[in-house]
This record gives C-alpha cells, sequence and structure tokens, in this order.
C-alpha cells in the first residue's frame, strides 16, 4: 500500500540564504562544453547576470553517463559556494519509468543515478526529472496509468533510498510536471498527489514548477489571479515547502495547447505580469527561477537570456515594493 504524503519531514526552503538577500535568485540553464562546468558554465552567468544555474551532466538526449572531472567538479562547487550562485541539474529527457519497455526503465534507473550522484558531486541542491508518460497500451486496449505510476514507484523509490545514504547534502529529486502530451503521467497540478504518494512522500521529493508547461496542462496563468489558483493547486496536491525550483518561460502557445513551446519573457501568451504575481506567492519565497527560453534568435550568446533576466529582476523589484 503506497505511504501518504509525508509533510512534517520536508524542511523549508532555504536556498535564499546563499545569496544575500534577494527572495528568488534568477539564472538560466547555461552551457558546459568546451572550458567545462566552471570554465564555460560560470562564465556565461556571469556574462547574463545569473544569480543561479542549471546544468546538463550527460547528454540530454542520449543514454551516455560520462564521469565527471573531479578537478572541475571542486571547482565548480566551491565556485558556487564562494558566489552564492545554487546549482541544478537537468536529467537527460530521454528517462521514463512509465514506459512499458523494460530497457527503457533499466537505462532510465541508470541514468537518473547518473545524474544524482554527478549532482551530489557538483553540490547541486537538486536534480530536475520530467514525469514521464505511460507509453503503450494496457491489455485490453485500456490505458497503462495505474500500472505506469507502479513502476515509477518500483524503479525510483530504491534511488531515493540510495540518495539517503549520501547524507544531509544529497541533492533533492524535484519532479517536473510536463505540457500534457501524449500519456503523460502528471502535467496538471492536481496529479502531483499521486505522484508523490507513489513515493512514500519522500522528504526529498519536490517539484519544479515549469510556467509554460503549466500553462499548456490547462492551468491559465495569463488570467487574474491564475498564477495564485495554480500554486495554491500545487501546494495542495504536493505538500508545503516542495515547491524548490521554478522554470521562468513564457509560452509561444495558448493555454491548453498542451505544446511544449517556450517563448521570451512577456513575448507569450502568458505575458511579464502573471510572473510579478509569482513573485508574491508565500509558496514561492527563497525557490529561484532558472529561464530556459529561446537565447538565438536574439543573437545568442546569451543575450535572450540576459535580456529575460533583466525583466524578472524587475519584476522581481516590483513585487517586493508591493509587499
Amino acid at each position: 500500500m503506497l505511504g501518504a504524503v509525508n509533510t512534517a519531514l520536508v524542511p523549508p526552503v532555504d536556498t535564499v540564504s546563499t545569496v544575500g538577500t534577494a527572495r528568488n535568485p534568477i539564472g538560466a540553464h547555461v552551457p558546459v562544453a568546451a572550458r567545462g562546468l566552471a570554465g564555460t558554465g560560470l562564465a556565461y552567468a556571469r556574462r547574463v547576470g545569473a544569480e543561479t544555474v542549471q546544468v546538463f551532466v550527460a547528454n540530454p538526449r542520449g543514454w551516455a553517463t560520462p564521469p565527471g572531472n573531479p578537478a572541475q567538479d571542486e571547482e565548480f562547487r566551491a565556485a558556487c559556494a564562494e558566489q552564492g550562485i545554487p546549482a541544478w541539474v537537468h536529467a537527460p529527457y530521454l528517462i521514463n519509468f512509465g514506459s512499458d519497455n523494460p530497457a527503457t526503465r533499466e537505462r532510465s534507473a541508470v541514468s537518473l543515478r547518473h545524474s544524482l550522484l554527478r549532482g551530489h558531486a557538483i553540490g547541486a541542491f537538486g536534480v530536475v526529472l520530467h514525469t514521464g508518460s505511460a507509453v503503450g497500451t494496457a491489455p485490453g486496449g485500456g490505458s497503462r496509468r495505474a500500472e505506469a505510476m507502479t513502476q515509477v514507484r518500483a524503479d525510483v523509490r530504491p534511488l531515493l533510498d540510495e540518495l539517503d545514504a549520501l547524507g544531509d547534502d544529497a541533492p533533492w529529486l524535484l519532479l517536473e510536471p510536463t505540457a500534457g502530451q501524449g500519456s503523460s503521467l502528471c502535467s496538471r497540478m492536481e496529479e502531483l498527489a499521486q505522484y508523490v504518494d507513489a513515493l512514500d512522500g519522500h522528504p526529498k521529493v519536490g517539484v519544479c514548477l515549469d510556467t509554460c508547461h503549466a500553462f499548456a496542462a490547462g492551468h491559465d496563468l495569463a488570467a487574474p489571479g491564475g498564477v495564485t489558483e495554480a500554486l495554491d493547486a500545487l501546494v495542495a496536491a504536493a505538500g508545503p515547502g516542495r515547491l524548490r525550483l521554478i522554470h521562468a518561460n513564457d509560452s509561444e502557445d495558448v493555454v491548453g495547447a498542451r505544446k511544449d513551446r517556450h517563448a521570451n519573457i512577456g513575448a507569450g501568451m502568458i505575458g511579464a505580469e502573471p510572473f510579478r504575481e509569482l513573485f508574491e506567492h508565500p509558496a514561492t519565497a527563497g525557490v529561484p527561477l532558472v529561464v530556459e527560453t529561446p537565447d538565438r534568435k536574439h543573437g545568442g550568446h546569451g543575450t535572450g537570456h540576459a535580456m529575460d533576466i533583466t525583466a524578472l529582476k524587475e519584476l522581481r523589484e516590483r513585487a517586493a515594493v508591493r509587499s
């Protein structure tokens, strides 16, 4: 029998203490090719004005699990600590514990374990995992959702036990609801309850909210009070203290389109103003924001990300004045 969601063991968000007085550190997903995590990633962060960073530690579209470079890992970890920059890892996109293919599930476990261990090595606060989909058809032609959620428990729960063995500084496993494509296991906020419950409400299971995904899944963030309603639903479903990271992305498509197409802040169907509302909600206190918005259309080299980070910082200031 699945355990009830345990909220008593979930500590409050404390990443705010690592970046001075900023209520919400704002940053970007940064490249790490060429000169590595510190040489490329942190140089990019400085260029775009990032107060927090997200990185890949493996090819996001492959199964390879490359070993880290201990010297680069320590350099990155030390620099992040010295500069007060919380770091986050995004696990590869291929991971799907809801698949009906045993090989995919096995590879998913190996890949996620790699991201968690690499995240721990570089001092990351958490590892972001897309919540996956119920691939395949159940006997009789029905949905595989129930079976897929059983698989999630069977495959991910042991990894959480391994996470416990790493100690108090182990990264969080952050569930990122998807945009609702296909047979998504979790796209609406209320579906987080079943997912967290399947993992016994483990105290290191958190949530990464992608604003574009939420909008695509039908949460109308652009409507008056829409952000507050969505965040209230998230807390009710997952439990207080579990929201640990926000992917701040506008949407190229209308609400409920179930399409994951990111737009720059204020240039999409969500608009800029809802992000101010996001800063004002109690559940987001101390929670970092990372932009995964288009950059190349603005010339690349971080131009688009710098523009969006600046816009979010201005909205953060406006929210602070109102509070």
